[in-house]
């Protein structure tokens, strides 16, 4: 919340340094301001009565105008709901009317959790009560809180607002822009400073994820779907100010996973995934079992389950092998031996 009281006690400069986009707000103003470095109420005292005459305001209304300035600039960024310690979901019910086992399943930030159970069981449609902020008014009459309490309606009915980030299986670019032109566009949207470090860090993460590599100078419309996530995933890591990241099937992406998982995580975010992958399912931190619309248990992964997860990798390392050699034509006669290792380890 801003204080008005603690704007008036505050120096320009550190107003400034706080919230940037108010500089704009500053040289808009009749205020003189010669010294940074001097509080608003500062500022005020030392005007003569002619000054005082052109500005037209005491310090009170400025800051109130300061105030409400910086509150509109929080909400059109999304900054005011960037801050989400507890994701919690309260139970609803089946496709049959019966009632979920379980009470309720809080979510801390920095945590993963898999969402797991047959086709068509009513993955998507938690994701989609949890994207909704539900408060049983969907099919399944689940109730979605933040920090304990019922989400602001602003989150479910205002497109500006960004609580969730939901990457699809799909991502396909319409504007034909480059990769960099295009991380740059976002950057300047939210108002950073330090741009270009972003963006540099946002492409070489992304570089990092993708099955193969793409060029700064590359559109993003003629990006591979694997090249397209990949940088979807980073940018909404880094520059996103969505504190809840839901993903649905990640495993067909052509991405390195537990790097895009680990960037996710990384910048505390709540990551809730939908997948039919055994090693991502083992790679959160509980698992969600649905089945039949419904949560039928939550299963919290286990160290056996964590050492199981590592023998999986090896396995699926060896697949990976396989199919980049089939696909750039290679002799596959070497995945015998290392099918071999694989069996007597």
């Amino acid at each position: 919340m801003i204080k008005k009281e603690e704007l008036k006690n505050s120096t320009v400069n550190e107003i400034i340094d706080e919230y940037p986009y108010t500089e704009s707000f500053f040289d808009g103003q009749k205020l003189a301001v010669d010294d940074g470095d001097k509080s608003l109420r500062e500022i005020f005292a030392d005007l003569t009565v002619e000054e005082m005459e052109d500005v037209v305001f005491d310090v009170d209304q400025f800051a109130d105008s300061l105030a409400s300035h910086i509150r509109n600039m929080q909400e059109f960024l999304g900054e005011n709901d960037s801050v989400v310690g507890t994701l919690s979901i309260l139970a609803g019910k089946d496709k049959d009317g019966e009632l979920e086992n379980y009470d309720k399943l809080d979510i801390k930030s920095g945590e993963i959790i898999s969402i797991v159970g047959p086709t068509g069981s009513g993955k998507s449609r938690l994701l989609a009560d949890i994207e909704w902020t539900a408060q049983g008014d969907t099919p399944t009459e689940r109730q979605i809180l933040i920090n304990d309490e019922v989400p602001d309606k602003k989150w479910r009915f205002t497109g500006g607002k960004k609580l969730v980030a939901q990457l699809s299986q799909n991502m396909n670019f319409v504007m034909d822009l480059s990769v960099i032109e295009f991380l740059n566009l976002h950057a300047e949207s939210r108002l950073i400073d330090n741009q270009e470090e972003v963006v540099e860090r946002i492409f070489a993460e992304a570089n990092q994820l993708a099955g193969e590599q793409f060029s700064r100078d590359a559109q993003i419309t003629s990006l591979s779907g694997g090249q397209s996530r990949a940088l979807m995933i980073a940018d909404t890591a880094i520059l996103s100010s969505s504190p809840i990241i839901l993903i649905d099937e990640i495993e067909n992406a052509g991405i390195n996973r537990e790097k895009a998982l680990e960037l996710l995580v990384g910048e505390e975010k709540v990551v809730l995934m939908a997948t039919h992958d055994p090693i991502l399912a083992l790679m959160g931190d509980k698992r969600i079992i649905i089945n039949n619309g419904g949560i039928k248990d939550i299963i919290k992964t286990t160290a056996e389950e964590k050492e199981l997860m590592q023998e999986l990798k090896v396995l699926d390392k060896v697949m990976t092998d396989l199919r980049e050699d089939l696909r750039y034509g290679k002799n596959l006669s070497r995945i015998n031996d290392e099918l071999a290792a694989v069996k007597n380890a």
